[in-house]
């Protein structure tokens, strides 16, 4: 099965756009409508590969620092989103 590793920038949401979202009963942040900036792809071609460069990718400064998250996606299975 095949992996793909995101590494993408967060969108700042102020608290006015969450109470919205959530008073119309969405999503704050729904990637399948408006996808984050993506920074970085890779793919792997198994889960242990594919988290061990989501790991490599979570020490970057941004990514510690909350300016930007890591996500791997599984290509066979539906697309399920796994987060750091």
């Amino acid at each position: 099965m095949r992996f793909l590793v995101v590494r993408t920038e967060i969108r700042p949401m102020g608290s006015a756009e969450v109470q919205q979202s959530w008073a119309a009963g969405t999503r704050p942040r729904d990637e399948r409508t408006s996808p984050e900036t993506r920074r970085q792809t890779l793919t792997a071609e198994n889960r242990e590969a594919a988290m061990i460069m989501a790991r490599a990718l979570a020490s970057a400064g941004s990514v510690r620092r909350g300016r930007q998250r890591i996500k791997v996606v599984s290509l066979a299975d539906g697309g399920r989103l796994g987060a750091f």
